[in-house]
C-alpha cells in the first residue's frame, strides 16, 4: 500500500511582493508565522496594491493590532502616524521598539 505524502498547500507570496522582501527567501515565509514581518515591510514600504493585498490576507483587526503589540522598528514616525489617523487610535496605546533598535546612528559611523 502506497502512502501519501501529506502537503500543507499554503498560499505563495504574490511575486509584486518580491522587491520588498529584498533580505529574505520568499519561498520560506509562512503568512501566519512571519505575518508581523510581512506587515512590517508591506506597510512601510508597500504600494497600495500591495497594502490591498495585506488588507485582503490579514484584515483591519489584525493589522491594527499589529501596531498595538508589534513595536516595529522599521516603521517611521510617518507610517505610525498615517495608520494612527487611520484606525481613529490618536490617544490609544502602542508599543514602541526599545531606544536601541530606534536610533539609526551606527557606533561605528563618525
Amino acid at each position: 500500500m502506497k502512502r501519501e505524502r501529506a502537503t500543507s498547500r499554503r498560499p505563495a507570496l504574490p511575486r509584486h511582493l518580491r522587491p520588498l522582501l529584498w533580505d529574505t527567501t520568499p519561498a520560506r515565509l509562512d503568512l501566519e508565522r512571519d505575518a508581523w514581518f510581512l506587515m512590517g515591510r508591506v506597510l512601510e514600504f508597500g504600494t497600495m496594491r500591495d497594502v490591498r493585498w495585506l488588507k485582503r490576507i490579514y484584515g483591519d483587526e489584525r493589522i491594527h493590532e499589529f501596531f498595538r503589540e508589534a513595536a516595529d522598528p522599521e516603521l517611521s514616525p510617518r507610517t505610525i502616524t498615517l495608520w494612527r489617523l487611520y484606525f481613529r487610535a490618536e490617544k490609544e496605546r502602542w508599543r514602541s521598539p526599545p531606544a536601541f533598535r530606534r536610533s539609526s546612528s551606527s557606533s561605528w559611523v563618525d
